[in-house]
């Protein structure tokens, strides 16, 4: 890969900004491989703790594709880019031990493609996340990823956490810090206002970056049956959810500085969405829904097109990094644009 496409997340440099985000498609070694070969700079292996609550549920989880009007679609790779997935999900159902020689393996065969196999780890109880992510690095694994903001919580009392409090996520991320010396990106949740004080909390207890943020938890009422679709909450993701992952990078970015590494997820699709998450400030972006969807090639062609955006415009994807973020205004700065409004009515 070309020189232009790297970058940087704290001690890790990835050959290019595109991250296989973690998901039931990166489950079997089959997928990560896959991924892999499609081009990836990293691939996060699907998340795992000590929750058998956390492992059963993936065989009750249920996936949706949803249209602009509600309406199921074909799960298929021609599902178009505006298709919103809803789901309630599982962890692994590998034993800790079956994953984490799985992972570390990978992440042995990772290095043929100069890049990551990942390992996620998603709190449920602090001790036994603590002795997990100790036995992470003593595999051999060289990442860690930290998820403390799935959607799920509410929902999967005691299995997974979604941490809204900033001093909770000091003291997690500080005894997960306490415990290995490798690289460690903390997941933190997109649901609540203080995403940039949730992020300088993991930064300040050791955190080396930051990837924001988890799958918002929604609700679909379904108007002919008058249920709930799926019968329950579900975690929403999708194209639609740029805009406000680019809103907390930027905010984020703001808050901290240039030099604290963030990682954007939720609602990539395409290299451009990548580069547009990394104009908000991201340093290298997680895909995994449009994946999902569509196929291993979503990686290859991101790729691919943020490879000929950058040499189109000349720039380096380090360049990238918070262009826009750094241009933002304040309603207050804008010029005035006198009855503009009434452009914008019905006639």
């Amino acid at each position: 890969m070309a020189s232009h496409m790297g970058t940087t997340i704290g001690r890790v440099t990835l050959k290019n900004p595109v991250i296989a985000g973690a998901a039931e498609h990166l489950i079997d070694a089959d997928g990560v491989r896959r991924a892999l070969a499609a081009g990836a700079g990293a691939v996060v292996v699907k998340s795992t703790n000590e929750s058998e609550a956390a492992r059963r549920q993936l065989q009750a989880a249920e996936y949706l594709l949803l249209d602009a009007e509600w309406r199921p679609l074909p799960w298929s790779k021609d599902a178009p880019a505006a298709a919103m997935l809803a789901c309630r999900s599982g962890l692994t159902p590998l034993p800790f031990a079956a994953w984490l020689e799985q992972t570390a393996r990978l992440d042995r065969e990772a290095r043929a493609h100069d890049s990551y196999a990942v390992a996620s780890l998603i709190l449920a109880r602090l001790e036994p996340c603590v002795a997990m992510a100790r036995q992470v690095e003593e595999a051999g694994i060289r990442v860690l990823e930290l998820n403390i903001g799935t959607p799920y919580a509410s929902q999967a009392k005691g299995a997974v956490a979604t941490e809204l409090d900033p001093a909770r996520v000091a003291e997690i991320v500080a005894a997960v810090r306490a415990a290995v010396s490798i690289p460690l990106w903390v997941k933190i949740s997109g649901q609540s206002e203080r995403v940039p004080d949730l992020a300088a909390a993991a930064f300040e207890a050791g955190g080396e970056a930051v990837v924001m943020a988890g799958r918002a938890l929604g609700l679909v009422p379904d108007v002919e049956t008058f249920a709930p679709m799926l019968d329950t909450m579900l975690g929403f993701g999708g194209a639609w959810n740029l805009p406000l992952t680019c809103r907390w990078l930027a905010e984020s970015r703001s808050r901290l500085g240039p030099d604290r590494p963030l990682i954007g997820t939720n609602g990539a699709q395409s290299g451009l969405d990548v580069a547009r998450m990394m104009l908000a400030g991201a340093c290298a972006v997680e895909m995994a829904s449009a994946v999902m969807v569509r196929g291993f090639s979503v990686l290859a062609a991101a790729v691919a097109e943020l490879d000929e955006y950058l040499a189109r415009k000349g720039v380096t994807a380090r360049d990238l990094i918070g262009r826009a973020a750094d241009r933002r205004k304040t309603f207050a700065d804008l010029p005035p644009r006198p009855d503009g409004w009434r452009r914008h009515i019905p006639s």
